[in-house]
């Protein structure tokens, strides 16, 4: 498992934070429990399983929504 830190641009709206948890959320290899959307500082928290999924995959899903990533920090846990 990995443990990934996704700096945003600054979010403005509640319901944007909750389109973000949805999404990665729906992602194989996201383990739900561990996913944090973080309003104020624009980040999100979770862990994920990187023989299901990248953090690329991640990203991108965050970009389809129009969010912007900053960037990732990732480290084994």
């Amino acid at each position: 498992m990995q443990k990934a830190t996704i700096q945003l641009g600054p979010l403005t709206c509640p319901s944007c934070l909750q389109k973000i948890d949805n999404a990665v959320r729906s992602l194989e290899g996201v383990d739900k429990e561990s996913v944090n959307v973080l309003f104020n500082s624009s980040k999100v928290k979770l862990n994920f399983d990187d023989g299901k999924i990248s953090i690329k995959d991640i990203e991108n899903a965050i970009d389809k929504l129009g969010y912007e990533v900053k960037k990732s920090q990732v480290k084994a846990i």
